[in-house]
């Protein structure tokens, strides 16, 4: 099945049979990244009465109870709920499921290291509603890393300003947040993306601790965001990118 997109007025086709997730899971047998010292993710049958809900346990079915924190197990997708009093969810956000994309890689510089001005310097800067960035050096252990602890990756807010002031309205990230880990609760370039709080971009979402495989190559995509529809101001998330090829 193909669709058609256009970017200023190009058309492209995409084939969504074509698509590739950039989702980390959790979960048995899942990838299991862990950020922030949140404990990991639990999938345990149910047990109400006599009932348990794992046929290996003698139950006549299989019925999870899953306890989670979406900013800490898995790739995840983010509103600014992430930082008002106001409860805003974000599946009143995304109010569609498809986006046009630009997948870039970065360097990152300094110690810890970090998306710099400098990363982003040689960038040609596509026309696209969602910028997904891969950062380097790239390799699969970043599927399971425990980032706790461990000075993970985070976006100076200099460079925040430069993503956002380029149009995007949502941003991907294989980090598993765009500020430090210990930051004393700035939340600095969350607050620069979302422009928090005086004049927040409430349309705007952030996904983090995705994984952008190296067979995935730079360029234009056909983003699809799948999110399930908890209300809660972030939640696990399944980015698919689809290859944009030009009529």
């Amino acid at each position: 099945m193909f669709v058609e997109v256009d970017i200023n007025n190009v058309k492209f086709t995409a084939d969504l049979t074509s698509g590739q997730s950039l989702a980390n899971g959790f979960g048995p047998q899942a990838e299991n990244p862990n950020a922030f010292h949140i404990p990991a993710a639990i999938v345990e049958p149910i047990r109400v009465g006599e009932f348990v809900g794992s046929v290996k346990e003698g139950g006549s079915a299989n019925c999870e109870v899953v306890t989670y924190c979406a900013h800490g197990n898995g790739t995840h997708t983010e509103s600014v709920g992430h930082l008002s009093k106001e409860r805003i969810h974000i599946p009143d956000i995304l109010k569609r499921t498809h986006y046009t994309a630009q997948i870039i890689t970065v360097d990152l510089h300094g110690e810890p290291a970090r998306l710099t001005m400098e990363s982003l310097q040689n960038i040609s800067w596509e026309p696209c509603e969602a910028i997904i960035i891969r950062s380097l050096p790239n390799s699969d252990a970043k599927q399971s890393m425990h980032w706790s602890g461990n000075q993970p990756p985070y976006i100076e807010p200099d460079a925040m300003d430069v993503i956002k002031d380029k149009g995007f309205i949502h941003l991907l990230t294989d980090f598993p947040s765009v500020d430090p880990e210990e930051d004393a609760g700035a939340l600095t370039a969350h607050r620069r993306w979302w422009n928090f709080p005086e004049n927040p971009r409430v349309e705007s979402s952030i996904t983090e601790m995705i994984f952008v495989d190296d067979s995935i190559k730079d360029g234009l995509y056909l983003l699809e965001i799948c999110i399930p529809k908890i209300h809660s101001d972030a939640v696990p998330s399944q980015p698919i990118v689809y290859p944009l090829n030009r009529r």
